[in-house]
This record gives C-alpha cells, sequence and structure tokens, in this order.
C-alpha cells in the first residue's frame, strides 16, 4: 500500500468525522446559543468534538488490541505495529478524556475555565460527588492506565491483560448514555455497551490493518483482512441491533424519527450504517480474493479502504451530534419528574409490572440486548462447528447440539422474560433466576461439550498467530485454569457464593446497580458451568474426582444448599429490607413470606438440577465400568487371558518347588 494513502486514511477519518459533527450539530440544533446559562460557542463545539475523539481514540485502542489477540503473529512486525497503535490511541484517549471532563464541567456549571480557587472547589465536587463527574473521571483514570499497559506490554498472553483494561474504558461511557434511575435504564446501557464495543472493533480493526499494511506482503493483507472481516461482520450485527434498540427508547414514535432534528441525525446515521454493510459484504465477496493476486487488487482495496472510512467518519460525527441532541424522549430519572411516582419506580427506575400470575411467566418480557445477542452468537457459532464438521466428514452427537441451544433458550429466556421482568420486585422470583443461572443453564450447556466441538471444528493456525483454538489450548493449561477447574475449588466457590451473595453487602449492589446486577448474571454463571464442568464435562479440565467423590462432592453441596433454603425459610428478617420490603408491591405474597417461598426455592426446586447431576455421575461411571471391562475383554481375546495365564503359571511353579522339597524330604 502506498505510503501516502497511509497518511490519507486516518486524515480522511478526521475530516469526515469532524464534518459531519459540526453539520450534525447545526441539524440537531446543540451549536445555537442557549436561552438559559449558555457555556459560550467554545463549549458548544468543544465538548461534542472532545466527545467525538473520545470514541475514535476508544476505537483505536480496542479495534487494534483485539487484532493483536485475534490475527497477528506475535513474532511478526504486524503486532508490534498494532500494539504501537494501541498505545497513541491510548494516550490520544487519556489527554480526549481530560480536555472533555473539564468542558462537561464548564457546561453543566456554566462557569467560564479559569484558575481561581472557586472553579477548582467547584470542579473538584463535581468529580467527587457528581455521577457524570465521577464517571468522566473514572474514564480517564482507565484510559491513563491503559495507556501504561500498552507502553509496557507487548507478550502475546499479557495482551490479554491491555484488551480486559481497554474493553472497560467503555463501562462509563456506556453509563453516561442513559440517565440512571431512568426508565429502561438497564436495557439502554446494555445497548451503548454493544453498540461501543462494536464500533470500536469494526473502526479500530480497519484502521490497524492500514497502519500494519507496510509490514506484510499481499498474500498476508489478504488473509488478515478475512480474518477481520469476520469480526466486522459479528460488530456489524451489534451495531445495528443496538442502534435500533438506543434509538427507539430516545425517540418513542415515528412521528419524532420524521419531525425532530434528532430523528433526522438517526436516519443519516441508518443510511451511513446500511452504506458500511454493504461495503463490507463488496469487501468479502469481492474484493479479499483480488488482494492476493495482483498489485491493482492491493490498490483497490487500499481507496476502497479510504471510501469506507469516509462513510465511518460521517457515522461517527453524526453519533456524536446526536449525543448533544435534545432527545424527544425525555431522559431523566423518575424521581425528579417532578410528579407522584410509585416506591417501586424510586427504586428502580421502572413502574411496577403487573400482578404476577401463573401465565405472566410466559406473557411478561423485558429484553436485554447484550443477552439476547451472546445468545444468538452462541448458538450460531456453535451450529457452524457442527456444519463444518459434518462437511468434513466428521459426526458430532445431536443430543449434545441440543443441550446447548436447550442451554441458550433458557439463559435467554431468564435475562430476558419474566425472571427479568420480576426479579427486581420478588425475592423469590429472584431466587427462580438465581437457580436457573447457576444450577439449571450450566447443567445443560456443559453437556453440549463447547470447548471440545471448538478443538475439533476450528483450524489449526500454523502462521504463528493463535485462534479459537489456540486460545482455548493454552487456557486449559494455564496454573489458573488448574485451581479454577479443581473439583474441590469450584465446589467451594458454586456453594459458598449463595452465603457470601446474600449475607454480604454485595446483593444490596446486585439489586440497585446495573453493573452489579450483570455482574451477579457473569459470576452465578461461571460458578455453575466449573462445578457442572467438574462434575459431569466431557471437555478436557486438568484433573476431575474419581466417581465416588464426585457423588460425596454432590451431596455435600445438596446439603449446603437445602441449609441455605431452610435459613430463608425459617427466618424472622427481611433480607434488603430498604429494597424489597420497599416497593410498595400490594398483590401477591409479602414481603417476609415472598422471601420464605424463595428459600423454599433454594431448598426444593434448586436440588433438582442437583439430583440431576448425580444420576448423570452415576450413569458415566456405570458407562466408565463398562468401557473398562470392554477393553479387558478385547485385550483377552486379542492376546489371551494373560492374567489368568499368569495366575496359573504361578500356581505351577509352585506345584514343581513343592515336588521338590518332598523328594529332597524323601531321600
Amino acid at each position: 500500500m502506498p505510503r501516502f494513502l497511509r497518511v490519507l486514511a486516518p486524515a480522511v477519518l478526521l475530516a469526515a468525522t469532524l464534518a459531519a459533527l459540526i453539520i450534525g450539530l447545526m441539524i440537531g440544533g446543540a451549536a445555537a446559543p442557549r436561552t438559559l446559562a449558555d457555556p459560550g460557542a467554545v463549549v458548544r463545539i468543544g465538548l461534542p468534538i472532545g466527545r467525538t475523539l473520545v470514541n475514535v481514540a476508544m476505537a483505536g485502542l480496542i479495534g487494534s488490541v483485539v487484532m493483536s489477540v485475534w490475527a497477528f503473529a506475535s513474532d511478526r512486525p504486524e503486532t508490534r505495529v498494532a500494539m504501537d497503535l494501541a498505545a497513541g490511541s491510548a494516550a490520544v484517549l487519556t489527554v480526549a478524556s481530560a480536555a472533555t471532563l473539564i468542558f462537561t464541567y464548564t457546561d453543566v456549571s456554566g462557569l467560564p475555565f479559569s484558575g481561581d480557587a472557586s472553579f477548582g472547589a467547584g470542579f473538584a465536587q463535581f468529580v467527587t460527588e457528581i455521577e457524570l463527574g465521577q464517571l468522566w473521571l473514572f474514564e480517564l483514570l482507565l484510559a491513563a492506565i491503559t495507556t501504561v499497559l500498552a507502553f509496557a506490554i507487548r507478550g502475546r498472553r499479557l495482551t490479554l491483560l491491555v484488551l480486559v483494561a481497554a474493553l472497560t474504558t467503555t463501562l462509563p461511557l456506556a453509563q453516561q448514555g442513559h440517565a440512571a434511575g431512568a426508565s429502561g435504564h438497564g436495557q439502554a446501557v446494555n445497548s451503548l455497551l454493544v453498540h461501543l464495543i462494536g464500533a470500536a472493533v469494526w473502526l479500530g480493526g480497519l484502521l490497524t490493518l492500514i497502519f500494519i499494511a507496510r509490514t506484510v506482503d499481499r498474500a498476508r493483507l489478504s488473509l488478515l483482512v478475512s480474518r477481520y472481516s469476520s469480526l466486522a461482520l459479528l460488530a456489524f450485527i451489534g451495531v445495528a441491533a443496538s442502534g435500533v434498540v438506543s434509538a427507539w427508547l430516545r425517540i418513542g414514535s415515528l412521528d419524532a424519527l420524521f419531525g425532530t432534528g434528532y430523528g433526522l441525525l438517526v436516519i443519516i446515521k441508518t443510511v451511513a450504517l446500511i452504506a458500511l454493510g454493504a461495503f463490507g459484504a463488496f469487501q468479502r465477496m469481492r474484493l479479499i480474493p483480488r488482494i492476493a493476486d495482483a498489485e491493482r487488487g492491493a490498490r483497490a482495496f487500499a481507496w476502497f479502504v479510504i471510501a469506507e472510512l469516509v462513510v465511518m467518519g460521517i457515522a461517527s460525527g453524526t453519533a456524536g451530534a446526536l449525543g448533544r441532541t435534545a432527545t424527544p424522549v425525555v431522559l431523566e430519572p423518575a424521581r425528579d419528574g417532578g410528579g407522584k411516582i410509585s416506591p417501586a419506580e424510586w427504586l428502580t427506575g421502572d413502574p411496577l409490572p403487573a400482578p404476577l400470575t401463573p401465565l405472566s411467566y410466559i406473557t411478561e418480557w423485558k429484553f436485554d440486548l447484550a443477552w439476547g445477542l451472546v445468545c444468538a452468537f452462541g448458538a450460531a457459532l456453535y451450529l457452524a462447528g457442527v456444519i463444518r464438521l459434518a462437511r468434513r466428514g466428521d459426526k458430532w452427537p445431536v443430543g449434545r447440539t441440543i443441550a446447548w441451544l436447550l442451554g441458550l433458550g433458557f439463559l435467554f429466556y431468564t435475562t430476558n422474560g419474566a425472571p427479568n421482568a420480576y426479579e427486581q420486585y420478588m425475592f423469590s422470583v429472584h431466587m427462580i433466576a438465581h437457580m436457573l443461572l447457576t444450577m439449571l443453564i450450566p447443567l445443560v450447556l456443559v453437556l453440549g461439550a463447547p470447548m471440545t466441538l471448538a478443538l475439533r471444528a476450528v483450524e489449526k493456525r500454523t502462521d504463528g498467530s493463535w485462534g479459537g483454538r489456540e486460545w482455548i489450548q493454552w487456557a486449559v493449561h494455564t496454573p489458573y485454569s488448574k485451581v479454577i477447574t479443581h473439583p474441590a475449588v469450584a465446589a467451594v466457590v458454586f456453594a459458598g457464593s449463595l452465603w457470601i451473595f446474600y449475607f454480604t453487602p454485595i446483593a444490596r449492589w446486585a439489586a440497585s446497580e446495573h453493573l452489579g446486577h450483570q455482574w451477579m448474571i457473569i459470576h452465578f454463571l461461571i460458578s455453575g458451568y466449573l462445578f457442572s464442568l467438574s462434575m459431569i464435562g466431557i471437555d478436557p479440565v486438568p484433573y476431575r474426582f474419581p466417581y465416588p467423590l464426585r457423588i460425596v462432592t454432590l451431596f455435600a453441596t445438596m446439603a449446603s444448599h437445602a441449609f441455605f433454603g431452610v435459613t430463608l425459610m425459617t427466618g424472622d428478617g427481611l433480607m434488603l429490607a430498604d429494597w424489597y420490603g420497599a416497593m410498595g408491591r400490594t398483590w401477591g405474597p409479602s414481603p417476609l413470606e415472598d422471601q420464605s417461598i424463595g428459600g423454599g426455592i433454594a431448598w426444593g426446586i434448586g436440588e433438582l438440577p442437583t439430583l440431576a447431576l448425580a444420576l448423570i455421575v452415576a450413569v458415566q461411571w456405570s458407562r466408565s465400568d463398562d468401557r473398562e471391562q470392554k477393553r479387558k475383554d478385547r485385550a483377552a481375546d486379542r492376546l489371551g487371558d494373560t492374567e489368568l495365564e499368569e495366575y496359573n503359571a504361578m500356581l505351577a511353579a509352585q506345584a514343581k518347588r513343592d515336588e521338590r522339597g518332598v523328594s529332597r524330604a524323601r531321600r
């Protein structure tokens, strides 16, 4: 790729982004002076520019690290260039976050920037007491930490640490996208998080290809573009789906879509997104094969990328303008609305749902885009692996496929259905969700043997890079894996999590904070999956207990669950009284009765999956004995009964020794 194109590409991106941003601010009205507390033109324009630079720098950071981990070989210059890009992007993110923090304070306070004591005192209060200031301070600190890591780390495995740090920089931005305590806060935060990560991988990965193009030949570039294209497809799906959800939460009606400046910006961004989808389809179907064929193909790819970056810049700039444009649906916490609200709305931001009936478990839904995409991608990737094996002529048990899809179906229902709609308001429904997440869903997913499928279906890489197969093999054999998958550790975490979670402030954090709720879901899933994997898993782990000890472990965990359930059923004090006891719910059982029902669920219904585990262990034990006996039978058929022959030979030798002893005694 010519050198001037490598310089032109980021310049074109920034120019298109800034141009779209300025035009979008004028369309949405955010560039016009305010009638009250106008911060001035510098802040009106500087704040969205700073926020847009944050988004672009974050894309460069996340995209380059993802490509380093997934597509590039660590012993080639491509990885060094990508990590240099990551470090530079992280540094820009840090500076842009600091500038945006200052602009945000001047915008909120209405005070011009100055160095006097009153400005400093107000700024300190903003970053320590006001949620918006705290989030931008967290963003600044996370960006600074990531910058240090990106400059210091170059090893393949440690690059995962940089990736984790880079992904955490999206959390404060996702929290800002929707007012805490406003209706639909949880769905909006998860949707924006998917949007940010998807856009970062999409844009940042393309930028990375531009920068590393000079370090590889055409054949290598074609391969790397193909790998990027697979990531870009997943990112496109996530960005498109999250964009629809985010836009609908803020627009609310078709009239607002076509009759407001915000709606017009949404239409512009949608058109850009559709164009980018067409770019991606053309790139995957027509352009990638031509890159390696001739120099003309590589040049065509270069100009194609320039055009794609222009459209990406338009989308990024429009997104920045949307962030400063008033939404048709006012996003403010219910408690700040000025009207009379219910206690449930005060606590959760959402109104109390309709009374819970048996039919409600089918009819009531509260969709969560992030978990919906997790289930959809999990099913698609699993089926893709099964299809690849079938095309190769290998067989994969149908039962495992059914188990995996069934587990994902349960996960989708738990995170999008009635359990998600009612668990904030009723402890018993929360306990149903807990039992599904930590016991039933992991059990069924483990029977799907996803790691075994991936190891068989994913091709082994020979170019020095690590794909899914290589990362799984490494993860299975790490010292950390040996610890957390050890049956004793998995059992302690599985059983102990109940007590630690519900009898510490963690439960209140998970109930009231969106991040805490997501942590709860992930923790319960992982702890249950590791325990089921150590008991009945087909996937490889460093060590498993012998079958008798597995049965003992299962019954010990059953006893712990039973004791926990009885404790809740017989307790006369209400857990999380300032949450479940303060909802103002007038239907259904009282909060204390509901807690007792939850204890019964933990004791009774929660033990059913454990019994299923015990039955599966017993069946596996029996089959193991049968296989061992068949192995011995086959060996005997091949070689004769060696053990019996050796025993008979030993008896014959003993008899001869006895005869010699008798004859000597007679002489």
